[in-house]
């Protein structure tokens, strides 16, 4: 247990499965108070199952780019655990397909929950965060750095994570941190509540200068570090996780 974690709270968005289950766990290991803001609330029984700390976390489905839902959400928070000290916006999804085909009201659900989400989170918790001198981690992606064809409203909400994180930071300091994290492939299949099994190759792993694909706790370590005392000194940044991926050129 660390004792920077201990009976503190941290909130985190998507997170009854994937990356943001990962981050919950490790959170509960250090000792905070967890709330689950997910919205698919039957995703809510297998979470439980996973964590098994009934008395430390608590599932809010939440539905993060309704701002009634947030606010419902951090003030349940509060009432349950007395405090707000950490803001993980994990929540996201996407609709890749060509730009063509791509509805207007595509493009805006998929900014709705992936970048209005955060700042809509980041508000209605910014009083709590204050007052305990907490951190915000937004979850962004190496897609807000390079792209693959029919990505534009996923890399657009992303690209748009990043600099509303580097806003944040300033609109924040010095009371609360405020950094992000872009991960590359990871494969989740271990917090996913199934059978799923992602199939790699050897040339998978090979391709990264790492020398393998990702992980959810190379993620969720990275979040706890930037929410404890030791990461003091970082706010502003925008932190890539993807194996040296992004370093790599590739020509064909």
């Amino acid at each position: 247990m660390d004792s920077c974690f201990s009976h503190r709270t941290a909130i985190i968005t998507g997170a009854g499965r994937g990356i943001g289950l990962c981050i919950a766990q490790l959170f509960l290991k250090a000792g905070a108070n967890v709330v689950i803001a997910e919205h698919s609330a039957e995703l809510q029984s297998s979470a439980e199952a996973f964590l098994n700390a009934p008395d430390k976390f608590f599932f809010s489905a939440t539905d993060v780019a309704s701002e009634s839902s947030v606010q419902s959400m951090a003030e349940d928070a509060v009432r349950r655990f007395g405090r707000i000290d950490f803001l993980i916006h994990n929540a996201a999804t996407a609709c890749n397909q060509p730009m063509d085909r791509l509805t207007w009201e595509q493009w805006q659900a998929v900014l709705a929950v992936n970048l209005s989400g955060a700042f809509l989170c980041a508000k209605h918790c910014k009083e709590q965060l204050e007052k305990n001198r907490g951190a915000i981690v937004n979850i962004a992606s190496t897609r807000a750095l390079m792209s693959e064809p029919n990505t534009e409203a996923y890399s657009a909400s992303k690209g748009g994570l990043v600099a509303l994180t580097r806003a944040l930071s300033i609109s924040l300091a010095p009371k609360v941190r405020v950094n992000c994290i872009s991960p590359g492939w990871i494969v989740t299949d271990a917090y996913q509540h199934g059978c799923q099994h992602t199939k790699l190759s050897a040339q998978d792993h090979a391709q990264h200068p790492a020398g393998r694909v990702g992980r959810p706790e190379d993620v969720a370590e990275m979040v706890l570090y930037l929410c404890s005392d030791k990461a003091g000194f970082v706010t502003g940044q925008n932190i890539v996780i993807d194996g040296g991926m992004t370093t790599k050129m590739i020509y064909s």
